[in-house]
């Protein structure tokens, strides 16, 4: 009897999670591009501090900075699958800071103003932490590379405390 000793071959969801992952990352990053350097349209790390600081955040560039690297950094770590569960939680913080402070009290729907975005970008975070980053990740090589519920309660659990102790600031 012979014996099957292929290499697998990708599959289709291997590609759609590499899709999801570069796409909604390379996004995030982006965004906090905007934020930290003025990139692709953005305030810039000078104005996006004022808005932080209209928000109650003191001092304001400080937050600016913390909240635009936990988006470009959480961003590329899942674009890459580098440290999934820790990139998830950047990304999954700063979401429960928008809501808390600015999109909450508008509501569910974005066209009021609403917390449907924010909550789309996090369930998003969570989704490939509990999943993994897939195959095509450098996490692959890693015992949290598989995703599972660990890695989904150390993104959540993470992004939570950051956010209630950037919060509670």
């Amino acid at each position: 009897m012979a014996h099957d000793t292929a290499v697998p071959t990708s599959s289709a969801a291997d590609w759609g999670l590499l899709l999801i992952r570069l796409t909604f990352g390379l996004l995030m990053a982006g965004h906090g591009a905007q934020k930290l350097f003025g990139l692709f349209g953005g305030d810039g790390l000078t104005a996006t501090g004022k808005g932080f600081e209209a928000l109650g955040f003191r001092p304001g560039k400080l937050f600016a900075v913390i909240g635009g690297l936990s988006e470009l950094l959480g961003g590329l770590g899942l674009a890459l699958g580098l440290l999934t569960p820790l990139a998830a939680a950047a990304i999954v913080g700063v979401m429960i800071n928008a809501m808390a402070t600015v999109t909450g009290a508008h509501g569910l729907w974005e066209t009021d103003g609403g917390v449907e975005y924010s909550v789309s970008i996090a369930v998003v975070a969570l989704a490939i932490a509990a999943i993994g980053p897939g195959r095509f990740a450098v996490d692959r090589f890693f015992r949290w590379g598989s995703g599972g519920w660990g890695a989904a309660i150390v993104a959540l659990g993470l992004g939570g405390v950051g956010a209630a102790i950037t919060l509670s600031l």
